[in-house]
């Protein structure tokens, strides 16, 4: 994310060629169930189980690399209230939070956004399946390699 300390209101980046900006502005039908100042809320047309939500910033982002800081407060209240609402209406126990970051990890539309997926025991789904434990060695290696690139400028 990038560093936003600005609290005056912006206007949101927009990029017509974007799906999900110009499902926010209107000039694409959804079925909408939540917004805010920062964030917009939709029912997902191919879902992974029913009441499956697509949460997003107003303004245009390609990923959640790309975001400004300062929307963190409004994205965690999304989620919150989304997650309880699906849940309730759903008569979910429970949902899985899914953001894809780059192609790689599966993001087709550039413009970040988060799954809300309502479950219940047993509906079959499954989020990924987990690999082998590359023993503690690589282990730590890799955890050096992270904590010094998250802590630098």
């Amino acid at each position: 994310m990038s560093a936003d300390s600005s609290s005056a209101a912006v206007a949101h980046p927009f990029d017509p060629g974007c799906i999900f900006c110009r499902i926010i502005k209107g000039e694409i039908p959804c079925f909408r169930v939540y917004e805010d100042d920062e964030f917009f809320g939709f029912l997902d047309i191919s879902p992974v189980t029913p009441g499956h939500v697509l949460l997003l910033p107003k303004g245009h982002y390609p990923s959640v690399l790309d975001m400004p800081e300062s929307v963190g407060t409004a994205l965690l209240r999304g989620i919150a209230r989304l997650g309880n609402a699906t849940m309730q209406t759903m008569n979910a126990q429970g949902f899985n939070l899914l953001q894809n970051t780059h192609e790689a990890a599966g993001q087709t539309v550039f413009h970040a956004h988060w799954h809300i997926i309502p479950r219940v025991h047993g509906d079959g789904f499954t989020p990924w399946p987990q690999q082998e434990n590359p023993g503690k060695e690589r282990m730590q290696s890799i955890a050096d390699a992270i904590h010094a690139l998250s802590v630098s400028d």
